[in-house]
């Protein structure tokens, strides 16, 4: 089954798009390709249990297990070792995606308190945009009272192609409330 934010974007954000910015060719619209969610945790070099608490965290917000990301080499300053678990990440696709990005704009990114929308300055060269949240319990699937300690969160939306001004109109009209100039 298909979620409603796919089957708006195939029917009328698409259509759109191309009235808007003249793209005759229906392939040429960017259209959202990944939704990556990494949460860096540091303090899992001294205690595991935070790592696991982060991992169960992420998999109850995205409905899928998230790997565990390692070092890469050692760095004396911070007491990294190589090859220590620092943070767990998850790639959402397809459907999944969409169902993320829904919750996210519609009921998640409301909840943070004095919230007046995100920055318009996030995309990068290739019109990915980056979104940082500081606190995992604006997701639903988190009950605020089993939360030992707030985690933060960087979700990447990536996209196939397209200047960062037409990735910018297709996640407006996706819904992602962006901040007034």
């Amino acid at each position: 089954m298909k979620s409603r934010l796919l089957e708006r974007h195939n029917k009328e954000i698409v259509p759109a798009m191309q009235a808007k910015f003249g793209i005759k060719n229906i392939m040429a619209v960017p259209r959202l390709t990944k939704i990556v969610i990494n949460m860096g945790v540091g303090e899992a070099m001294t205690d595991i249990n935070i790592l696991e608490t982060a991992v169960k965290d992420l998999a109850a917000i995205t409905g899928q297990k998230p790997i565990i990301r390692r070092s890469k080499k050692a760095i004396s300053n911070f007491k990294l070792r190589e090859n220590a678990p620092v943070g767990c990440k998850v790639t959402l696709r397809g459907n999944k995606m969409y169902e993320f990005l829904d919750r996210l704009v519609s009921i998640a990114l409301p909840r943070i308190r004095d919230f007046n929308g995100v920055s318009r300055k996030s995309f990068d060269k290739d019109g990915n945009y980056t979104l940082g949240i500081t606190d995992q319990t604006i997701f639903p699937e988190n009950q605020f009272d089993q939360v030992q300690r707030t985690q933060g969160m960087d979700i990447t939306l990536v996209f196939n192609h397209g200047p960062a001004e037409q990735t910018q109109e297709l996640l407006t009209l996706l819904g992602m409330p962006f901040r007034k100039r």
